[in-house]
């Protein structure tokens, strides 16, 4: 009797003790789930605080940068174009983009023209076939055209003469520019990576030393044609996030990043990767113009930030 009471008392329990464990699991589930909506990443909008600046242009900037994204995929050259050229390769673009940098910067020049004065080389040399001896002609007639559109005070003609060591005469200067504006029918509204830079730049909330190291990786992606298979905004939002974990030692990505310029870390890691080998080379070889470049005060020592070598390590293992 007393043996058949103490049974059905046991299992009398054994639901309740069911029913508190799932409970407990319950509330667990409940309490990860109000833990992950707590630590979940917050959007910034880093428009806020320009709400009242009618030069920011608030209200249209979604559809600006949209339109931007639209107007890439057309006012790029091809990644193939150099397989037209029959007199010139690969090389001797990096060549001429290289001094050009020098160039721009001893005429100190806006960072608008740089990036535009690249986009005008490769569009102009995809339909325009160009002896070799010209090359150099073709990159200061773009520097003049970009000059043009983007400066206040734009270089003399006579002073781009002097500067390519009197290769070429006025008449050859002119005769190009003619050759080139009506070649690219005189569009040059364009994209270009400088664009996405400053937008980015703002969403990756950054500073003065960020900014200086993402321009100079973005310039080093200028220098490289393999770079061309990449629309302006991802090498933007590439050399940002490569910045980023230069200086940081870690990969990091925001939200906010992610959000405003469409991409995920995984996109990027691949270029991301490539980015770090120019960093790592950028002292050696002929074509260090770049480093140069950002060696001095003015760009805060760039040039000087150890890469993100363990960005490529990864790869290796």
């Amino acid at each position: 009797m007393i043996w058949r009471r103490m049974r059905q008392l046991m299992i009398s329990l054994v639901p309740m003790s069911l029913e508190q464990t799932e409970k407990v699991s319950k509330s667990k589930d409940q309490m990860e789930v109000e833990m992950e909506d707590i630590f979940e990443e917050v959007v910034i909008d880093i428009d806020g605080d320009d709400a009242k600046n009618h030069l920011a242009a608030v209200e249209y900037v979604g559809d600006l940068f949209a339109n931007y994204r639209t107007m890439e995929v057309y006012s790029c050259a091809s990644p193939n174009y150099m397989a037209q050229q029959v007199d010139i390769n690969e090389r001797m673009r990096s060549i001429l983009i290289d001094w050009l940098i020098e160039v721009h910067h001893k005429f100190e020049l806006r960072e608008e023209t740089l990036f535009l004065t690249v986009n005008l080389i490769d569009r102009f040399l995809e339909k325009q076939g160009i002896v070799r001896k010209k090359l150099q002609l073709v990159g200061l007639v773009a520097m003049l055209v970009a000059c043009k559109y983007e400066e206040v005070c734009a270089p003399l003609v006579e002073d781009l003469v002097l500067i390519s060591d009197k290769a070429y005469t006025r008449k050859e200067v002119l005769e190009m520019e003619s050759m080139m504006l009506n070649t690219l029918q005189f569009n040059m509204s364009v994209p270009t990576a400088y664009v996405f830079m400053r937008r980015y730049l703002k969403a990756a909330q950054c500073d003065r030393k960020l900014e200086l190291l993402s321009f100079m990786l973005v310039e080093l992606c200028l220098v490289e044609y393999e770079m061309l298979k990449f629309p302006p905004s991802f090498i933007a939002a590439a050399a940002i996030y490569t910045a980023q974990t230069t200086l940081y030692g870690v990969q990091q990505w925001s939200k906010t990043c992610e959000v405003h310029t469409t991409y995920s870390e995984d996109q990027l890691l691949e270029c991301s990767r490539s980015i770090v080998g120019y960093h790592q080379k950028a002292a050696t070889g002929k074509l260090t113009g770049v480093h140069r470049k950002y060696s001095i005060s003015k760009f805060g020592y760039a040039a000087k930030c150890e890469p993100a070598h363990f960005l490529v390590q990864q790869t290796q293992q």
